[in-house]
């Protein structure tokens, strides 16, 4: 699969093999295809997860709960990444962890295609340790495939392997969403868990390309740290099973009895991460200046992705009671409006690197601090949008696509002025200590926004469907206010950062 994508080698001794990768290391096929078929089956079973949640022929549940349930999902998602890093820096090492992940990420869009409610929940668990385990390390095997940091193909390598995400992400809502949709629910699940499969049959076929630093594993657990980690781990997981156990068998069990504490935990978990990292007694004045201005960057991307993230939820049930799907009388899935967002990442985000480097040649680039409050406004901007639409339904009326497709297109924009310098920002000010961590910490930050999703969602604990003018407004205003606060306090912010700009 992945050698018809090969061509032989312009420069002989290219690191890799006798044939390379568009120039690249050949191991970066393996990885590429490894990485689009994980991204074909995540997105399209997300595409389709709210919409199921909601179906009459699926769970049938309110739009509030099907918001917390997705938005607990996709925070799960990004909170096991940072386990996942440990596990294989500690245990298995990067090119087992990531078989493992996609076995795991196959069996459970199996789970998901059986037609049974305890399945269908096993399965996304099973998905979000899965795809835990495995985002925190394939970026990593990419990474050795080069000469380090000097070797001058490292860029054009990440990017390539950021092009076979988006493919993956854009075709997928279009084969898995017109399924489910369309045919059955439960066979477009099933087809997530064939790119699973035809994921890791490649991955594994492919591995005698990857570099040998991928299968080492970097720090090793001793034999008392093993001993005292799985004690830990089933202690814990003992507490848990007498605790469910018991709710379960007195008869008050219900689904939020697991949702309302992974929503807590996914709050918790990135203020205690950043509070024991600022705390550390052993950094530096200047990198305890960095972490605490990095604190900023940290809050204002937990409130983008509560709104972004809504994209997948919010917006995607408004489409499918409120919104004529159609163009030109064209008829289309709603989950096809979860492909809208990769392809013009895929068209603009090289337009962006350009503007950049350009406005950089004439001293003219925005700060990395404006980038992030751009990011912020232009957020709040798309939910300032999104009260058009609303306004139409509460008329009585279905709104066009194409105003979701504009809400979906500011998205887009605020996302590549705030995710990649995010990304940037994040290596240059992580303290040396914590150098390996630190992107697993921005992660975090994806959990923290759609935690709070969750929370205001939750009918549970007093929360609604958010797709209500007041509640909308209300997010829109905030994401520009944490943007108009961070560009005001910019020189304390700047000051703070030290030799980091």
């Amino acid at each position: 699969m992945a050698s018809s994508l090969t061509k032989d080698s312009v420069r002989p001794g290219t690191p890799g093999s006798e044939k390379t990768f568009f120039g690249h290391p050949r191991g970066l096929a393996t990885l590429f295809m490894t990485e689009m078929w994980e991204r074909f089956s995540y997105y399209g079973m997300r595409a389709l997860l709210p919409l199921y949640l909601v179906a009459p022929g699926g769970l049938h549940l309110n739009a509030g709960t099907a918001t917390a349930i997705y938005s607990v999902y996709v925070s799960l998602v990004y909170l096991l990444a940072l386990p996942g890093g440990w596990f294989a820096d500690r245990v298995l090492g990067p090119r087992k962890t990531v078989a493992v992940a996609g076995l795991i990420i196959m069996l459970g869009h199996l789970c998901l295609a059986l037609p049974v409610a305890a399945s269908f929940f096993v399965g996304l668990g099973l998905v979000a340790i899965g795809s835990g385990l495995l985002k925190a390390n394939i970026s990593t095997m990419v990474g050795h495939l080069y000469k380090g940091p000097e070797d001058p193909r490292r860029d054009g390598g990440f990017t390539l392997f950021y092009i076979g995400i988006n493919v993956g992400a854009f075709v997928a809502p279009l084969v898995i969403g017109t399924v489910g949709e369309n045919v059955n629910w439960h066979l477009g699940f099933a087809l997530a868990a064939l790119g699973m499969a035809l994921g890791l049959a490649q991955y594994l076929l492919g591995g005698r390309h990857l570099s040998a630093k991928s299968s080492e594993v970097p720090t090793p657990l001793t034999a008392d740290e093993k001993s005292a980690t799985l004690r830990k781990g089933l202690i814990w997981l003992a507490v848990a099973a007498v605790f469910y156990g018991v709710v379960g068998g007195t008869g008050h069990f219900t689904l939020n009895w697991a949702l309302i504490p992974l929503t807590l935990i996914g709050l918790l978990v990135p203020i205690l991460v950043i509070t024991r990292i600022h705390r550390d007694k052993d950094l530096s004045a200047d990198e305890r200046s960095k972490v605490s201005a990095y604190v900023w960057f940290f809050v204002a991307a937990a409130v983008f992705w509560m709104i972004y993230d809504q994209g997948g939820s919010t917006l995607s049930l408004f489409a499918e009671k409120s919104a004529k799907n159609s163009i030109l009388g064209w008829e289309f899935p709603v989950s096809w409006y979860q492909s809208v967002n990769p392809v013009m990442i895929m068209a603009l985000a090289p337009v962006f690197a350009w503007l950049w480097l350009w406005l950089n040649r004439r001293g003219q680039e925005p700060s990395t601090i404006v980038k992030f409050a751009s990011g912020l406004v232009l957020i709040g901007a798309s939910f300032f949008l999104f009260l058009a639409p609303l306004s139409v339904a509460e008329g009585g009326h279905k709104a066009a696509a194409m105003w979701l497709v504009a809400i979906y297109f500011v998205q887009t924009i605020g996302e590549l002025t705030l995710s990649p310098v995010g990304l940037s920002v994040t290596t240059k000010m992580a303290p040396k200590k914590y150098a390996s961590q630190m992107m697993g910490v921005w992660f975090l930050a994806v959990t923290a926004g759609d935690s709070l999703t969750a929370l205001m969602s939750n009918p549970a604990v007093g929360g609604v469907n958010l797709d209500k003018m007041g509640y909308v407004g209300l997010e829109a205003v905030l994401a520009v206010l944490a943007g108009v606060a961070v560009w005001i306090y910019r020189k304390k912010v700047n000051k703070l950062m030290g030799d980091v700009h």
